[in-house]
């Protein structure tokens, strides 16, 4: 009997319509007599203590989520990945997973080790969580994984900052055995690993195809929804992992995030299809090679699509907005053993009265409500709901409760800079007097603008976001309806009257022109015949552009046709 918790029957996952990276799905998790044999020896070795993020790791590495890798990196398989993206055996994998543990302790028993020991990882208390059997231990350039991992040696990326921050000099690398997993607090009882996932989709929903959709710090929005839908429209299944771990504490906390998304699949997607699970992954800020980690993560899940937007694990300005996209173009299908599918950029059009990109929507950014996920983040923190058109209520209304601390101060200025927020979701404001509006006079400058411009914004959108559209229908239905029950008459009683009124102008001015001298006596103060002739011109053009009063009596014209329709049936 394996030393290992099972995980599946092989030869029934070779039947699957999906296989794990590297065609093996790894358990590195201890069982029973195994596992208490190896907690025992564990507490007679050399002792290192992680921090969360290693602890969260080794967890990743033993239930699968990392396959096909049984543990930490050897320094071959370390600048293989840097320089290649990929293992030395030539599987595709985009990032370093490598273990160099800092502080003075750990480098004391660092420094007694050699390859073929085995040492124990403990957490903070000091309790072991996984046994280590080294394989290699290896000096690394800092500088050398930072420029190669991030594209950048700037100590502003937080990944790089993380490098000289959290690792030591020498790193680890060998298989690891986990002997305890931890605690995921509120998602415990929805946690799910891939042994999980896979069972699941392929044995209890008999699906063919599964969508993954990995997503960070923020609630669920319309553009996440617009990427479901249209996935919705082609696979059988679709599996929503938020991030729940090391987001800053100005984000919306993880369990309120986690319950936001549960309110809006409740209520909007079909749930026979629908599955949501937390994914316990630390950070990497690796831009585009961490949307291809993400991808390859999906797919040891057992998902047949990997989901990717505009900004995938985007770091500000460090990487281009479609970064995350053109990397994807350095590998086949075939070698990554998922389809990724890539979405652009979405904003909610108000003149297309839907959620779109510039792929599908022509029209300017005066109708845009843009989808930013830091505008929508600012937003909460205001204590104000975003516009229904980029974040449903029921999400938004969970989401902010969970964020810490809120965005003004007691003086009710803004703590971060309010015009940078609505630059980035009102991208009309600065430009246009309101929503689709005329343009100002002079562009306002967003470093100037204040929370009474952030207020005036959200009302104007609440105001005049679903009228736009809808006005533009209420004109093409009045003006196409021939069943004119369903048109209300005083509309018709307003143009009746407004022509009756301009008639009445028009006869007044045509009887002032035949009276009119051809020249004034005192122009100031009197018309001559040329001066009343072009105000009974302006007047004509007035009357002609009223709209005509339409009746069930001045639509008949429209039956160019009047062979009636039992004829036609036979």
């Amino acid at each position: 009997m394996s030393q290992f918790q099972s995980t599946m029957d092989e030869e029934k996952l070779a039947r699957y319509p999906q296989q794990p990276h590297g065609k093996k799905l790894v358990n590195r998790v201890l069982t029973e007599k195994a596992r208490k044999d190896a907690m025992e020896r564990a507490r007679k070795l050399p002792m290192i203590v992680v921090d969360l993020e290693a602890v969260i790791t080794l967890e990743m590495i033993a239930t699968g989520v990392l396959s096909p890798n049984e543990g930490f990196m050897t320094e071959a398989d370390y600048k293989s990945v840097l320089t290649e993206g990929r293992l030395t055996n030539g599987v595709i994998w985009p990032v370093p997973l490598s273990f160099a543990p800092t502080g003075e302790r750990n480098e004391h028993v660092i420094k007694t080790l050699s390859v073929g020991d085995e040492v124990a990882l403990a957490d903070d208390t000091k309790e072991p969580v996984a046994i280590l059997k080294l394989d290699d231990i290896f000096h690394y350039d800092r500088e050398f994984r930072a420029s190669h991992l991030f594209g950048t040696t700037d100590r502003s990326h937080p990944g790089v900052d993380s490098i000289y921050r959290r690792m030591g000099d020498t790193a680890l690398g060998g298989p690891i055995q986990l002997l305890r997993r931890v605690h995921w607090g509120p998602f415990e009882n929805i946690r799910m690993e891939p042994k999980d996932t896979w069972k699941l989709f392929y044995e209890d929903k008999q699906f063919n195809s599964v969508g993954g959709f990995i997503t960070g710090a923020n609630p669920l929005h319309r553009g996440h929804e617009y990427i479901h839908r249209n996935a919705l429209e082609e696979m059988d299944g679709l599996f929503v992992q938020p991030l729940v771990e090391m987001a800053k504490r100005e984000y919306t906390r993880h369990e309120f995030r986690m319950l936001s998304y549960r309110s809006v699949l409740d209520n909007y997607y079909p749930k026979d299809r629908t599955m949501l699970a937390p994914l316990r992954v630390t950070y990497i800020f690796a831009g585009p090679r961490e949307a291809v980690l993400h991808a390859i993560i999906m797919k040891n899940y057992g998902c047949t699509h990997a989901l990717i937007g505009r900004d995938h694990a985007g770091i500000g300005d460090f990487y281009d907005k479609y970064a995350a996209h053109t990397i994807f173009d350095e590998f086949t299908t075939d070698e990554l053993g998922i389809d990724i599918r890539l979405f652009h950029e979405v904003f909610y059009c108000t003149r297309c009265d839907h959620p779109a990109t510039d792929m599908t929507c022509p029209h300017d950014k005066r109708y845009r409500i843009n989808i930013s996920g830091t505008g929508i983040r600012e937003l909460l923190r205001y204590g104000v709901l975003p516009p229904k058109e980029i974040v449903r209520p029921e999400s938004a209304r969970i989401a902010m409760q969970g964020v810490q601390p809120k965005g003004v101060d007691a003086s009710r200025k803004a703590i971060n800079p309010v015009g940078k927020t609505i630059k980035s979701i009102f991208p009309y404001y600065l430009e246009r007097s309101r929503l689709g509006g005329s343009k100002r006079e002079a562009p306002l400058e967003a470093e100037e603008l204040t929370i009474e411009d952030l207020e005036a914004a959200i009302l104007d959108v609440r105001s005049n976001a679903d009228r736009v559209y809808k006005e533009i229908f209420d004109e093409f239905s009045y003006v196409s309806d021939t069943l004119r029950s369903t048109q209300s008459d005083w509309i018709a009683d307003a143009r009746e009257s407004i022509h009756q009124q301009q008639k009445m102008v028009v006869e007044s001015l045509v009887e002032k022109v035949d009276k009119a001298s051809e020249k004034a006596s005192d122009e100031f103060m009197y018309q001559d015949k040329d001066e009343a002739e072009r105000e009974l011109a302006v007047a004509r053009r007035i009357f002609d552009d009223i709209p005509s009063p339409l009746r069930v009596e001045e639509l008949t014209y429209r039956t160019w046709n009047p062979l009636p329709y039992n004829r036609y049936r036979s």
